[in-house]
């Protein structure tokens, strides 16, 4: 609107100021004080420069020109060009001041009687002249008006124009407002259309949507019940009407109110039932077709490698040779189970899941009847093996050979259905739904005959046969570290380890144990000499003992061999049993002992074979055998340290927490206080104590408290007669003669028996021997 160069001032009057520095004459020499002084031409020359201030008009409106001086080349060109310059510039300051004070005092010259005055021409020549000097300083100042002047009439235009169009927008507001008042109304019957309409698309869709699900009824049907449907199931399109069937039918079952839901949702689960049926019957086609093929090639072959490259590579390439069977079998699967076999409850799940088991069954079947000959030449190897071989080698081999076979099968059922069953103890998984069929065919449901072929094997062999086998599968497959990337046929392996030793084979094996207590320990036959304590055999504590504690204590030892820590201290009805046949055959041995009087110390007897006993539980430490050859009894000052010869009667009072597995035989009902005159220990002990080893623990303290106490009265017999040091000496040659007989290269065990008998003895010196029942 308006030009920039209004507003661009740039006086000219700093340049003019500036000049004199530039023209500053420098070392030039100084003018001589004699010289007199001109004052004509002094006066000249201070009026020169009046004329360049009227210069100043004939520049209008702009400044003027800036004019450039030259650079000086180099410092030796300087001196001509200040030279030249200070040639040109008017003369300084300084110079016209001297002159001026060399006029004053050439005017302080004059007489004083020669005064002039000036005359009215020169008044008015000066005044002029002061004008024109006035006028001439004030030229710039005077441009500098001028243009504050336009700038201001400038600004006052615009703040004007600003001021006006204020007021035009506030009315435009005004106006706004006004026409926001008038519509408000028609906005709001506006919104409310739109709301209206907006349920009414909703509602619509909806009406569209529940038609659908009516309407569908008739497309399914057709495409359902065409001549042609059984192709149906191996095309892409079966998925789609599956899933179709399964909104209709929620959809039904969701809304029971609308009209005709009821016929409509019976309808559809029947449309439904048909297309799984359709189903069935093509993978059922699809397997007999394979398996006339497959099974005669198997069985036209006796090569080992080329019957697995046919009942596994050759069947799954064929199998999966389909279009959209395997895919539909796949998606009606995982519509009952999850890839665990894990059930997933839905409208349809009992519908699904039948279907799913019908595919299932028909999938086994075809492969039991595939494999059959497979099978046979594993079972004959077997039994050929067992009978020319070695039955531990036999089983092994089987069942490596089922193991593998299994984690194959296993691999070609979860291609196949896009399942892996695990283990499961829901009646509604698919785990046992493959279960409760048995087949021939190994798989990773079904262990059973592994274990039946094992079992007849072994049957009628020996109980160590048994032991091995079954304790090469649990140190194989159960006990063995793995890495922690460990495989999956390692983790297939072991998940059918424990399946056929918790479901069979640990049953079996107590079985064979308790048959083997009942004819050995039970129902042993005993001769005259075996009731005798006879000399140890290369140091063995166990090599003199009753030949059924002998035998239990192999037994408890195989056991261990075989079985788990955790099963051999946690309720094992074997370990049970062994000990309380154990303690029944020492008390049949005791009576007899006593009532034939062969010389052997009954309870002496009682106490070597008890403490045999007890120190082979303890040495299993809870399930974990250290089997040494020539081991003595290795914990019998752990078993003393409660035998406290000062409290005979309360010896092995917690000997019970020694025992393994101790927890799992208390079922204490009451424990009998001994007698006071408790000498004798024929009977059975603690008849009412379900714990065998308290019963073990009870028998222990009576045997021992008989012992000292009756050879504690011998010695103090045989010092209170005449010839008291004799008797005594016979007394204790007696004693040393029988323990070294039942406790030879054990002198712990000799010294703590000499030493209760001898505490015995001193208190019954001293106050007499105190009544069994009162003594603690």
């Amino acid at each position: 609107m308006y030009e920039d160069s209004w507003y661009s001032f740039v006086p000219d009057f700093q340049q003019r100021r500036e000049a004199p520095n530039v023209r500053n004459p420098g070392h030039r020499r100084k003018e001589s004080l004699l010289q007199q002084p001109n004052g004509t031409i002094d006066h000249v020359d201070a009026a020169q420069p009046l004329p360049a201030l009227f210069e100043v008009h004939e520049d209008t409106n702009s400044p003027p020109q800036a004019t450039l001086i030259r650079r000086a080349k180099s410092y030796s060109d300087f001196y001509d060009i200040a030279t030249a310059q200070l040639s040109k510039s008017p003369p300084s300051k300084k110079k016209r001041r001297r002159r001026q004070n060399n006029d004053t005092l050439e005017a302080l010259a004059i007489p004083e009687n020669h005064a002039v005055l000036p005359t009215d021409k020169e008044i008015i020549a000066h005044d002029a002249l002061r004008g024109e000097l006035l006028e001439a300083s004030l030229q710039e100042y005077l441009l500098y008006h001028d243009q504050l002047s336009m700038t201001e009439r400038h600004l006052g235009t615009l703040i004007e124009d600003a001021n006006s169009a204020l007021k035009v927008l506030e009315s435009l507001c005004q106006s706004f407002r006004a026409v926001e008042d008038q519509t408000t109304s028609f906005q709001s019957q506006c919104d409310d259309l739109l709301t209206e309409q907006k349920r009414l698309e909703v509602l619509a869709d909806e009406v569209g949507t529940d038609l659908h699900y009516y309407a569908y009824l008739d497309n399914v049907t057709r495409r359902l019940n065409a001549p042609g449907a059984g192709r149906l199931v191996d095309d892409d399109a079966f998925a789609e009407v599956l899933a179709n069937l399964d909104s209709c039918i929620a959809f039904m079952a969701k809304n029971p109110l609308y009209r005709d839901a009821e016929s409509y949702l019976a309808r559809y689960q029947a449309l439904l039932t048909k297309a799984l049926h359709l189903l069935e019957v093509g993978f059922n086609n699809r397997l007999d077709k394979m398996s006339v093929e497959i099974s005669r090639q198997i069985a036209a072959t006796q090569s080992e490698s080329a019957r697995h490259a046919l009942a596994y590579g050759r069947f799954e390439e064929t199998i999966m040779n389909s279009y959209s069977l395997i895919p539909n079998i796949q998606t009606v699967t995982l519509s009952a189970y999850d890839q665990n076999g894990l059930p997933r409850l839905g409208p349809n799940f009992d519908t699904y899941a039948n279907t799913a088991n019908n595919l299932f069954h028909a999938y086994w079947a075809a492969r039991d009847r595939d494999l059959k000959p497979i099978i046979q030449h594993e079972l004959d190897a077997l039994k050929t093996e067992a009978k020319e071989s070695s039955v531990e080698t036999a089983a092994r081999n089987f069942v490596k050979q089922c193991f593998e076979r299994s984690y194959n099968e296993a691999a070609l059922f979860r291609k196949i259905f896009a399942v892996e069953p695990q283990y499961s103890t829901d009646a509604r998984s698919a785990f046992v739904a493959l279960k409760t069929h048995q087949r021939s065919l190994v798989s990773g449901t079904n262990v059973a005959p592994i274990a039946t072929n094992l079992q007849t094997i072994l049957h009628g062999g020996e109980l160590s046969a048994v032991c091995h086998v079954v304790g090469w599968i649990t140190n194989e497959y159960l006990l063995l570290d793995y890495d922690e990337d460990e495989t999956p046929f390692a983790g297939h392996c072991r998940e059918l380890a424990s399946r056929l030793l918790a479901e069979h084979l640990w049953t079996f094996t107590d079985a064979h144990f308790e048959a083997e207590v009942a004819k050995s320990v039970s129902r042993a036959v005993v001769a005259p000499d075996a009731l005798k304590i006879g000399p140890m055999v290369d140091g063995n504590a166990s090599s003199n003992a009753f030949p059924p504690v002998k035998r239990a204590v192999e037994l408890l030892g195989m056991f261990d061999q075989s079985m788990p820590k955790e099963r051999c201290q946690r309720n094992s009805p074997v370990v049970f049993k062994l000990v309380k046949e154990s303690i029944a055959a020492l008390q049949r041995a005791e009576a007899r002992i006593k009532s034939i009087k062969n010389g052997t110390d009954s309870d002496l007897f009682m106490v070597k074979n008890l403490l045999i006993l007890k120190n082979e539980l303890l040495s299993l430490e809870i399930g974990d055998v250290r089997s040494h050859a020539n081991a003595g009894l290795q914990h019998f000052g752990q078993i003393w340290e409660t035998l406290s010869p000062q409290n005979l009667i309360g010896l092995l009072s917690s000997f019970s927490t020694y025992i393994p597995g101790s927890s799992l035989w208390s079922s204490r009902v009451g424990t009998p206080t001994p007698g006071a005159t408790g000498g004798s220990n024929s009977g059975p002990a603690n008849e009412t104590t379900q714990d065998a080893g308290e019963q073990l623990d009870d028998l222990l303290r009576k045997s021992i408290y008989a012992f000292t106490r009756r050879w504690a009265g011998l010695v103090n017999g045989a010092k209170a007669r005449k010839l008291g040091g004799k008797n005594l000496a016979k007394v204790e040659r007696e004693l040393d003669e029988i323990l070294d007989r039942a406790f030879t290269n054990q002198p712990e065990v000799v010294a703590k028996l000499k030493e209760a008998i001898q505490i015995d003895a001193q208190q019954a010196q001293g106050g007499g021997r105190e009544k069994g029942g009162t003594r603690s």
